[in-house]
């Protein structure tokens, strides 16, 4: 498919709550494609629509087992505490420490229009969190606990 650009915290898309999904169409199975090569070569866990300047409510999301496609997610539960660092590809070389909670279920639905439900601790719980609030217009540093800080990746060593 293709690599979109990610919009940078400032962007006013951001900042904007999503449309739902009234149905899936080629179109949006497009978008999530792209979506998933555009998460994949930015080296993240996961991506939101409005960060690729689309105002559609579609979150794709691989912590590594695999990728999970979200159309019209809706938090039906939560519990536990995790607090930890994030980061988000919307504003690179910056993390800071949130908290959110450790078990989640969301209800949505999949690339074939499907409706099905998805549960998730840890990484999971904390990625959906996170994706869910782009589709409110919501950047997690409104949940930062102290200031932001630089993160840069080691260079891998050569052997």
């Amino acid at each position: 498919m293709a690599l979109r650009q990610i919009r940078i915290m400032g962007d006013e898309k951001l900042e904007k709550v999503c449309r739902p999904v009234k149905a899936v169409t080629a179109r949006e199975r497009e978008l999530i494609e792209d979506m998933l090569d555009t998460m994949y070569d930015a080296n993240g866990v996961g991506l939101a629509a409005p960060q690729v300047g689309i105002l559609k409510r579609i979150v794709v999301i691989d912590i590594g087992e695999g990728p999970i496609v979200l159309i019209n997610p809706e938090i039906l539960e939560t519990s536990g505490e995790q607090t930890g660092q994030e980061g988000c590809l919307s504003l690179p070389g910056q993390a800071g420490v949130v908290t959110r909670p450790n078990y989640v279920k969301v209800r949505a639905m999949n690339e074939n229009g499907e409706e099905y439900e998805v549960e998730g601790t840890e990484l999971l719980a904390r990625a959906i969190c996170h994706e869910c609030d782009h589709l409110d217009g919501i950047m997690y540093v409104r949940y930062v606990e102290g200031e932001l800080f630089d993160v840069t990746e080691e260079p891998e060593e050569e052997e």
